[in-house]
């Protein structure tokens, strides 16, 4: 379900820009930050370039050899 959220300006165009980079949504860019600041905050043990790898590693396809 989609909710408008109002953002800084500066922030949707840093996300827009990234987003055509990397090939996503300006949406999904802003919730991949969420999912990184999330999961750096509940592991605040970990570097946080570490969490946004192991989160994209997650989204990886997998081949288990079938």
């Amino acid at each position: 379900m989609g909710m408008t959220v109002e953002i800084d300006d500066a922030l949707y165009e840093r996300a827009k820009t990234e987003a055509q980079v990397e090939h996503r949504t300006i949406e999904g860019r802003i919730e991949y930050w969420a999912a990184v600041g999330c999961a750096a905050l509940d592991n605040s043990d970990l570097p946080v370039s570490f969490v946004a790898e192991a989160l994209a590693s997650l989204r990886e396809p997998r081949d288990y050899g079938a």
